[in-house]
């Protein structure tokens, strides 16, 4: 475990998770490792879809047990998902796995899925509405512990009716707000709350920085990214045409929250105004090339030894993102948020 250099008090810092389906298993990884570095005290977490659920189980576990409990509950959620999918029809193919590719690609039940997906609705598809996700998470989380969680919690769905987006928190989180803030229009009916048809939280906010900025006391916040901003090359295949979309989609909410922290900064004068608040949080990368190579069908890949590879991955992540950038956190930025004012 990192030990703080000093007897100062730990630095607060929020987290933004991304989703990206089995993907957030790389999340989980970056989250182990910030949890046993205890220079550091994590103040709230807004997450999305995988990031939601990631949050929320982190919270849940931190409140039983700390940053161990955190982590053992990770550990065990991420067990429990790998454990569901193993009698899941979507697993690799013969050639995937000969040629060493965690993707679906050429799985038949993934193709022929993909193609019905685009003829029929979950409605025709799915009429019950089944969800093995629901049970995980109602084993795994104790949501009135979670009320009482000293990490507070952000997190995403988007509202089917209106296009915007409904932040819930601690006391609001349910089994069904989790699902959610992860439910794809294409795979699953919408989730009704409050009289309301909620869908996938990507569309409005992957994820929400808002809140972070204007609930809580910690100036730092340690953005995790799953959905890739750049991709090389054009995609030419309906299904890599659909992924980049989704992608682009997916973070062009918050690429536009990080451009007004970035203009606030050049514009906002010194003081306790709500301009003043956004221009003064310090933003934190932890880097992410992995998932530009991996393709749209790998997020519907819950083995084991994939959610281990991507876990580890996580933790290198971490560490390589520790070892350059913490020791400035609490005291300026460490991503370059002017990047992202040029052509605009």
């Amino acid at each position: 475990m990192t030990k703080s250099a000093s007897s100062s008090k730990p630095v607060p810092i929020d987290l933004a998770l991304q989703g990206g389906g089995s993907h957030g298993a790389f999340t989980w990884g970056v989250l182990d490792r910030l949890l046993e570095d205890t220079r550091f005290k994590i103040d709230g977490i807004s997450g999305t879809s995988a990031g939601a659920m990631n949050a929320a189980v982190l919270a849940d576990g931190y409140a039983a047990g700390g940053a161990e409990g955190a982590r053992e509950a990770l550990a065990a959620f991420w067990r429990g998902i790998s454990d569901a999918a193993r009698f899941s029809p979507f697993q690799r193919g013969p050639l995937d796995r000969v040629l060493g590719k965690w993707t679906l690609d050429n799985s038949p039940v993934f193709i022929g899925m993909d193609l019905l997906s685009r003829l029929f609705s979950p409605y025709d598809l799915n009429p019950g509405n089944a969800n093995p996700l629901r049970d995980i998470l109602s084993e795994m989380i104790d949501f009135e512990r979670l009320r009482s969680s000293p990490i507070r919690l952000f997190i995403t769905a988007t509202n089917v009716r209106t296009g915007r987006g409904r932040v819930f928190r601690n006391a609001d989180i349910t089994p069904d707000v989790l699902l959610a803030s992860a439910c794809l229009p294409t795979l699953f009916q919408a989730i009704e709350i409050d009289g309301e048809s909620y869908w996938d939280g990507g569309y409005s906010g992957n994820p929400t920085m808002t809140p972070l900025v204007r609930e809580l006391d910690s100036d730092d916040t340690i953005l995790i990214p799953i959905n890739p901003v750049e991709r090389p090359g054009t995609p030419s295949s309906a299904r890599d045409i659909l992924n980049r979309l989704n992608e682009v989609s997916f973070n062009a909410v918050l690429l536009k929250e990080l451009r007004m922290i970035a203009l606030l900064r050049k514009v906002v004068d010194a003081g306790n105004s709500e301009g003043a608040r956004w221009a003064r949080m310090r933003i934190h990368l932890v880097r992410n090339g992995l998932m530009s190579e991996l393709g749209y069908s790998s997020k519907l890949n819950a083995e084991w030894d994939f959610i281990s590879w991507l876990h580890s991955e996580g933790r290198k992540a971490a560490d390589e993102f520790l070892t350059r950038d913490g020791k400035h956190i609490g005291k300026r930025s460490t991503v370059d948020l002017d990047v992202l004012l040029e052509g605009v």
